[in-house]
This record gives C-alpha cells, structure tokens and sequence, in this order.
C-alpha cells in the first residue's frame, strides 16, 4: 500500500518543540507494513476548529494524483467539526488512522458526529458552570498559590479523562454501529475485545459495559 501522512498540533510553539508530533509519526510508522510506502509527509499548527488547512490540502492532492491513502495517526488530529470530517470522507481519496485501522467510512462519520456532540456538550456545561460561578462571586482564573505538585495532579486528571473520552467515543462509535446492524450486546463485546477496543478504565468489555455505553447514546440522542 501507498501512503501520505498528515500530522497536526494546535499551536506553532508545540511544532517546534515536537510535542504531539513525535507520537504521531510513531503512531504512523507502527501502522506501516514492511511493504508499504509512505510517498509524503506533510504537517502544520492549526487549531483544530480552523478547517482552513493549506498542508492538508496538498497532501489529499497528492493523493488524488498518486491514488495513495491519506494516513492520519488519530482521527481528532483532521479537525473538530464533523461536517469537514464528512467532507473529507466523501471526497474521492481513501484515507485511514492508525489509532482505529479496521474503521470504514460509515464508522468514521459516526465517531464524527459523537466526537463533536461530545465537545459541544463539554462546552456548554463549562460555560453554565463558569456564570454560575460569576453569580456567586467567586473570581475565576489560575491562582497563583496552587501548587506544582497539585498542577502536576492536575494536568495528569486532565489527561485520562481525555483518554478515557477517546476511549468511550471509540467504542460507542462501534456499538452503535453494530447494534443497529442488529448485532447482541454479547457479541459486540467480543467484537470489541478482539479489536483491541478497551474501557475508558482499560478493561476489556463486557455485555454490561457495552448496553451502558449504548443506552448513554441513546440518552443523549
């Protein structure tokens, strides 16, 4: 197979220091077979809700050209907004991420919507909660007292809740997909587990677990 990866970090400061595209290229290149090609690389710092990506462009052009697969080490390095993602999807290149190689089109526009809705949701509730903060008096902001130990607590807290997120949004991508296709519980569970998918505790599925995550989306839908 022929490939063209593209990488993406939200700021230029994270571009030159590496951070977030070291563990992507590592990603891509543990995806690659002994067999396959990468043709070209191309990368760039955007905020992932600016869908205004000049390197991106390139690389799908290089894959309309060469008829190579766009490959992407995670699926929220493309973008925030579902509808570019769709976008992307319909266009007529094929393109893959690492963190999810067995996802088709119809898997991928699925997490596209899920992925958004979620930050949409995150979004509201930190806006509600920030004014009813206002309302109380209280001042908002970092304060300068707090601690390294507890910045140190805190950005890890920060970061598996974002793993265990990714987790969830993955899964529940998969279970929607395979329950509507009129598959058990029991039997997405174990598709799951075969796959690699895990919970947002790193555990393996259960037809539990697998009804909660379901019975979540349908809350919310």
């Amino acid at each position: 197979m022929e490939y063209i990866s593209y990488y993406r970090v939200s700021t230029r400061k994270q571009e030159k220091s590496g951070l977030g595209l070291d563990a992507q290229k590592t990603a891509v290149r543990n995806f690659l077979k002994s067999d396959d090609t990468l043709l070209g690389e191309y990368q760039e710092a955007e905020s992932g809700k600016n869908n205004q990506r000049p390197e991106l462009h390139k690389a799908i052009e290089q894959c309309k050209t060469t008829g190579a697969t766009l490959l992407i080490a995670k699926l929220d390095r493309l973008s925030r907004n579902a509808a570019f993602i769709l976008t992307l999807r319909d266009s007529k290149i094929q393109f893959v991420c690492a963190d999810m190689p067995t996802a088709n089109n119809v898997t991928i526009g699925i997490m596209a919507i899920l992925a958004q809705d979620e930050r949409e949701r995150i979004s509201q509730r930190t806006k509600v909660a920030l004014a009813e903060l206002k309302t109380k008096g209280i001042k908002l902001g970092s304060p300068k007292n707090l601690s390294e130990k507890s910045r140190k607590t805190s950005i890890k807290v920060r970061q598996n809740n974002a793993l265990s997120n990714e987790n969830n949004r993955k899964a529940t991508a998969m279970i929607v997909l395979m329950k509507n296709s009129g598959k058990s519980f029991y039997s997405i569970a174990k598709h799951l587990n075969e796959n690699g998918f895990k919970t947002r505790n790193d555990k393996l599925f259960s037809q539990m677990s697998v009804k909660r995550l379901f019975d979540r989306h349908q809350t919310k839908c």
